[in-house]
C-alpha cells in the first residue's frame, strides 16, 4: 500500500495482507502426526470454496463463492473476512495481556506496564469520563475560542498535542533524496471527509453523505455551546469545500518525483505568502534553522496548492476558523469524552461513512488505543507469548526464496537492458530486512499516564511521539526503527530505507502456519512478502535507488518500456467497477496492482525453489500449483460494507479484494497452467499477448 504516514516520509505499506540470503526452505509435511494446521486437513477453507465457479470466470468466487454467500458482516465492523479473523485474534490476545496486568498487584508491575494498564483504566472507566464531563477539554476549548488572530490560529493547527488538522499537514520524516537525514514534511490536509472526491463528485449516495456531515458538523458545534450552530456548519462546510477544490487529487499525490520539493522558510513566504509559517513551526515546536545554523528546506508534497490554501486561511474569518478547530478537536477527543461526543461521532465517521450500525464494544477499543500510543510496549508482551523463534525461523526462509526468486527473474528478464538489470540487483541485495518485533524496544520512560485523566494522557502521548522524533531531527537517521507495532496485522516497504518489514501480528494463522502445506503459505504469506519486494520495484518505488535516494537508476528505453506495461495494467484496472458507477482508479492503485502481480508470480517460483527439484505432492486431487492459488485467493477473502468499498474507491491506493485476486491472475502465466481447463471467452481469461508481465 502506497500512503504517506503522518511521520514517517514515503512509506509503503501493504494493508490487511501479506505477505539478501540464499538459504532454501525444506517443504513440510501438511499432515504432521504432532502439529497440525490451524486450517485443517492442510491450510485451505475447502468449505469455502464453490467449485460450481469456473476458475476462469472468477477464481475469487471459486476460492470463497460459498463463504460469500453466507458470510454476515459484524455490527460493529465495516468489512469481514480473513484479515477480521485475523485482528480479531490479534485484539483479544490483547485484551488478554491488559487483563492479566490488571490482575496483578502493582508492585510486581514494570513502570512501563503500569502505563499500560493505567492507560487501559481511563479509557474504559466510562463513569468516571461522564462525570468529568468536557472539563479535561476545557482549557484546550477555551485556547481555540480565545485566539484572537491568524497567527494564532496557525499555531493551533499546528500542536501535535491537539490534532486539530487544518489546510496544511505537518510531519517529521527522512529526506528521500538523502535518506541518511530527517526531513520536515509538509502536505495539503484539512478536510473532515475521506478525500475532496466527497465534496466535489457529482452522487446521490455522496449528497446523503454531504448532507449528513452538515448535520454532523452542527451537533458538535452545539455541544461546544455554540448559537446558530446550523449556520455556522455551513460556513465550515464551505471553507471545506473551497480547501477540496485546491486539493491534488489521490492519483497525483503518489507521485514521488512531483512531490518533492525542498524550499527554505523564506522561499516558502515568497511562494505562499498568505500563510503563517513562523507562527507554524513555533506551534510545532521545530526550528526553521539546522543545528548548524543553516535554513533549513521544508519538503513540500503538493506544491501548486500551497498558494491556494493559503490565500483561503488568509481569507477565511477568524470565527469560522475557531468553530472549524472545534469541530476538529471534538472529532479527535470523541472517544474521550462523554458519551454524546463518541455516539455522534461515530454515528457520522462510522455509520454514515463505512456502514457500521454498531459501535466496537470499549475494551476493545482501549486495546487498540495501547496499540497506537505504546506499541512497543505491548508488542513485548505479544511477541513473548505469540510469537515463538521457530515462527520467526521459518517466516526467515520464506523470504530469503522470495528474495532468490527475485534474483533469478530480474537476471532472466527478456525487456531489461544490462545497464539497468545490474542496479536493479544491486538494489534487491540491499534490502534490509525486519521481521517479528524490533532488536532495540522503544523507551516509554518520559510518557506520562494517569488512570483518571483520559484527556490529558492522550495529550501526552501525541506529544510524546512528537517530541521523541523531533529531538532527533539534526541527528543521523535511526534505521533500525519500526514504522509499525509488533502486534500489527500488515506489512511494509520503506524506499528510504530500502527495507521490507513484517510485525509479527501478520506472521499468524491463516496468513502463516508453520504446519501448513508449504503451497499454502507460499500463496498466503509468500505473496505478500513477493507484494513487499515488489514494492521497491512498482512505479513508485523503482524511483529510489539500492541506498534509498530518490534518483533515476533506469536508462530511458527500459524506464519507457517499464511504463509502458504499467500503463497497460492500469487501463485494465480502470474497466472495473465494483460498485455501480464508481470504477477503480488503475493510476491510483497502480502501486498496489504492480506489487500483487509481481509478488504472485515471484511467489510462486519460490514455491518452487523451496521444493528442491521434487515434486510437489497432489492433495486431495489438487497439485502444488493449485493449492498456491486457492492459498492466495483465499488470503483475500473479504467482504465490505458500501461505504466502505466507496472510500476505497474514492481515495485509497488498494484496489478490492475480489479484483485483487482476479485482476491479478489473469496476467499470470502460471495460473493458466495451473488451470488447463481455463478456457478463451471465460470473463478473466486473456490472450497471450495481452497479458501484463513484469517482474
Amino acid at each position: 500500500m502506497d500512503v504517506r504516514m503522518k511521520f514517517w516520509s514515503n512509506l509503503l505499506l501493504a494493508s490487511v495482507l501479506l505477505g539478501s540470503a540464499s538459504a532454501t526452505a525444506e517443504p513440510s509435511s501438511p499432515q504432521s502426526a504432532t502439529a497440525q494446521p490451524a486450517v485443517p486437513p492442510w491450510g485451505v477453507y475447502l468449505d469455502d470454496m464453490d467449485r460450481s465457479v469456473k476458475p476462469g470466470d472468477d477464481f475469487f468466487l471459486y476460492a470463497n463463492g460459498a463463504w460469500v454467500k453466507t458470510s454476515v458482516i459484524p455490527p460493529e465492523r465495516s468489512y469481514n473476512g480473513v484479515n477480521l479473523e485475523l485482528n480479531k485474534q490479534n485484539e483479544e490476545r490483547l485484551k488478554g495481556i491488559v487483563s492479566e496486568l490488571r490482575s496483578r498487584d502493582s508492585a510486581s508491575l514494570s513502570a512501563e506496564e503500569k502505563k499500560l494498564r493505567d492507560l487501559y483504566t481511563a479509557f474504559t472507566e466510562q463513569k468516571r469520563i461522564e462525570a468529568q464531563g468536557l472539563a479535561p477539554a476545557q482549557a484546550d476549548l477555551a485556547r481555540i475560542a480565545h485566539a484572537k488572530s491568524l497567527p494564532e490560529i496557525a499555531a493551533l493547527m499546528a500542536d501535535p498535542a491537539l490534532e486539530l488538522d487544518g489546510p496544511i499537514g505537518l510531519y517529521i520524516g527522512v529526506n528521500d533524496k538523502n535518506p541518511n537525514e530527517y526531513s520536515l514534511n509538509l502536505y495539503q490536509s484539512g478536510l473532515g471527509m475521506p478525500d475532496r472526491e466527497y465534496y466535489l463528485r457529482k452522487d446521490k449516495e455522496l449528497d446523503t453523505t454531504r448532507a449528513a456531515y452538515h448535520k454532523y458538523l452542527a451537533t458538535m458545534l452545539r455541544f461546544s455551546g455554540a448559537q446558530n450552530a446550523g449556520k455556522r456548519a455551513d460556513a465550515i462546510y464551505a471553507l471545506e469545500l473551497r480547501i477540496a477544490q485546491a486539493h491534488w487529487p489521490a492519483a497525483e499525490r503518489r507521485d514521488a518525483d512531483k512531490t518533492y520539493n525542498p524550499l527554505t522558510v523564506a522561499a516558502l513566504e515568497k511562494y505562499a505568502p498568505l500563510f503563517p509559517w513562523r507562527s507554524y513551526l513555533t506551534g510545532a515546536s521545530v526550528s526553521e534553522k539546522a543545528k548548524s545554523g543553516a535554513d533549513r528546506a521544508l519538503i513540500v508534497a503538493e506544491k501548486s496548492a500551497f498558494p491556494k490554501l493559503a490565500k483561503i486561511f488568509a481569507e477565511t474569518p477568524l470565527p469560522v476558523w475557531r468553530d472549524y478547530l472545534t469541530v476538529r478537536y471534538l472529532h479527535s477527543f470523541a472517544a474521550y469524552l462523554p458519551k454524546k461526543f463518541d455516539d455522534t461521532d461515530f454515528a457520522f465517521h462510522g455509520t454514515v461513512l463505512q456502514g457500521k450500525p454498531q459501535q466496537l464494544d470499549r475494551f476493545t477499543r482501549g486495546a487498540q488505543l495501547l496499540d497506537s500510543s505504546m506499541g512497543e510496549a505491548l508488542g513485548k508482551l505479544y511477541v513473548a507469548k505469540y510469537f515463538p523463534p521457530e515462527a520467526k525461523a521459518k517466516a526467515q526462509l520464506l523470504v530469503a526464496n522470495l528474495l532468490k526468486a527475485y534474483d533469478e527473474s530480474i537476471k532472466t528478464l527478456d525487456w531489461m537492458t544490462p545497464a539497468t538489470r545490474e542496479k536493479a540487483l544491486d538494489k534487491l541485495h540491499h534490502y534490509m530486512l525486519k521481521i517479528g518485533y524490533p532488536d532495540h524496544w522503544r523507551d516509554y520512560s518520559a510518557l506520562e499516564i494517569s488512570a483518571d485523566n483520559l484527556v490529558q494522557d492522550v495529550k501526552n502521548a501525541n506529544m510524546f511521539e512528537w517530541n521523541r522524533r523531533a529531538r532527533r531531527i539534526d541527528q543521523p537517521v535511526d534505521k533500525a526503527e519500526w514504522g509499525m507495532s509488533p502486534p500489527t496485522n500488515n506489512a511494509y516497504y520503506n524506499p528510504t530505507f530500502n527495507e521490507i518489514v513484517f510485525p509479527a501480528g501478520i506472521l499468524q494463522p491463516p496468513f502463516f502456519d508453520p504446519n501448513a502445506d508449504d503451497a499454502v503459505n507460499y500463496g498466503g504469506i509468500g505473496a505478500t512478502i513477493g507484494h513487499e519486494i515488489s514494492h521497491g520495484f512498482d512505479d513508485q518505488g523503482s524511483k529510489y535507488d539500492a541506498n534509498g535516494v530518490l534518483r533515476n537508476w533506469w536508462t530511458d528505453a527500459d524506464r519507457k518500456n517499464f511504463d509502458t506495461r504499467t500503463a497497460a495494467l492500469a487501463k485494465q484496472y480502470d474497466q472495473y467497477e465494483p460498485l455501480s458507477g464508481i470504477h477503480i482508479n488503475g493510476k491510483l492503485t497502480l502501486g498496489e496492482n504492480i506489487a500483487d502481480l509481481a509478488g504472485l508470480v515471484i511467489a510462486l517460483k519460490a514455491y518452487h525453489i523451496s521444493l528442491n527439484g521434487k515434486p510437489a505432492p497432489v492433495i486431495d486431487g489438487y497439485t502444488g500449483d493449485q493449492r498456491f492459488y486457492i492459498s492466495y485467493s483465499q488470503s483475500w477473502r473479504e467482504k465490505y460494507r458500501d461505504g466502505l468499498l466507496r472510500e476505497r474507491l474514492l481515495s485509497n491506493p488498494h484496489s478490492p479484494p475480489a479484483y485483487r485476486v482476479n485482476g491479478v491472475v489473469r496476467n499470470d502465466d502460471g495460473w493458466y497452467a495451473a488451470f488447463p481447463e481455463i478456457k478463451a471467452g471465460e470473463k478473466y481469461y486473456l490472450p497471450p499477448d495481452q497479458r501484463v508481465r513484469l517482474w
